[in-house]
């Protein structure tokens, strides 16, 4: 019982640290820049470039994959997942149409199921690798 709540809490300690940080990770990135950009024939785009979206995704797959090399699942995938929509609900809020509410479902969904595949290959793959054990030996 008690190996079961202490495994509990690192846990709970895991996903709380992930979405904290995926939190920060949506500040640094998107976080700043909130205008958009009007093109010379009226159109707008924006308020994030490609390049931060892209910045956002490679630095929020450090931890996601240490942690899934340590066959931690859970963890990163809330975690992940819970900070990032947190920052877009906090971020998109102001938005008076009301719109933003299918942006941050759809940030909840697409996070929750890229996180999921990406840790669930990569603990796949470690387990695979620490199951051949050394190449070699005498055969």
């Amino acid at each position: 019982m008690r190996r079961r709540l202490g495994r509990t809490a690192l846990q709970l300690r895991t996903i709380l640290l992930q979405a904290l940080l995926a939190a920060a990770l949506w500040a640094a990135w998107l976080g700043w820049d909130q205008h958009r950009d009007v093109h010379p024939d009226g159109t707008t785009t924006g308020p994030y470039e490609a390049w931060q979206v892209i910045g956002l995704v490679l630095t929020l797959l450090v931890p996601l994959c240490w942690s899934a090399s340590r066959q931690d699942i859970v963890g990163p995938v809330a975690g992940i997942t819970a900070g990032l929509t947190v920052a877009a609900l906090y971020d998109w809020s102001d938005d008076a149409s009301g719109l933003f509410v299918i942006g941050v479902g759809t940030i909840m969904v697409g996070s929750l199921v890229t996180t999921s595949a990406i840790a669930f290959l990569i603990a796949s793959l470690q387990r695979n690798r620490a199951g051949r054990g050394p190449r070699g030996g005498a055969g």
